[in-house]
């Protein structure tokens, strides 16, 4: 799951990002309401959902709400701001924010307005994806393949595992590239090694293969990958 968190406070910023990163989030943090809006624009489709500080440098978290409103983008917002009057709530609810929390708060009911959010969210993911036999439980981290024999097996995958097979898993059967893979599975300002992603493939790979599910991701030369739902059944 990916957010985009639009914030200047530096301190604040960065510990929202912490402590998303541990509850498994992909976090992109941008401290500038111009560059997020850039960013919008370009891969707006990666994100599950958005925080916005009110008061950014450049472009305003209430008139980045407009914008994507505007475009007709339904990518959840979370606005974040000292601003506690009846009048502010309301303009930045009328501006497009799907929730409302006021400066300062405790982390918890941070996360806690997030998880509403997916909830209401046409975006919002059940606890389980499931592609044939091929089951990914987004409570505990794992995958399970439900073997023709009857008999099933579970396993446990890291945090960049997890979300390379759920990236497949919900666009079976299509040819996703190496980049989108790095768009998916990294922030903007992580360091990304060049064959990073081939190194993840090999692993999630080694993992499907000890659940029986060969031949599951295949290779495209000089395009991608692809997930073949065919061989999940």
């Amino acid at each position: 799951m990916k957010v985009l968190l639009v914030e200047d406070e530096p301190d604040l910023g960065a510990s929202i990002q912490r402590k998303l990163s541990k509850e498994k989030y992909i976090v992109d943090w941008i401290l500038d309401g111009t560059e997020a809006w850039i960013c919008l624009e370009n891969q707006w489709t990666e994100y599950t959902l958005a925080i916005f500080d009110w008061l950014l440098p450049g472009i305003s978290g209430l008139e980045l709400c407009k914008r994507l409103r505007v475009h007709g983008n339904p990518l959840p917002v979370l606005m974040l701001t000292a601003k506690d009057s009846m009048a502010d709530k309301v303009a930045g609810l009328d501006a497009g924010a799907d929730d409302y929390l006021v400066k300062p708060f405790g982390m918890a009911e941070l996360l806690a307005r997030l998880r509403a959010l997916q909830r209401r969210s046409p975006q919002f993911q059940p606890q389980q994806l499931q592609v044939g036999s091929l089951i990914l439980d987004y409570g505990s981290g794992t995958a399970c393949y439900q073997q023709p024999n009857g008999n099933s097996q579970v396993i446990s995958l890291t945090k960049k595992e997890f979300h390379l097979l759920e990236y497949f898993m919900k666009r079976p059967n299509q040819i996703v590239s190496r980049e989108q893979l790095l768009s998916h599975l990294y922030t903007l300002n992580a360091e990304r090694i060049s064959n990073v992603v081939a190194a993840q493939i090999r692993l999630l790979r080694r993992k499907l293969s000890e659940l029986g599910c060969d031949g599951f991701i295949e290779t495209i030369p000089s395009m991608g990958y692809r997930f073949n739902s065919s061989d999940a059944n």
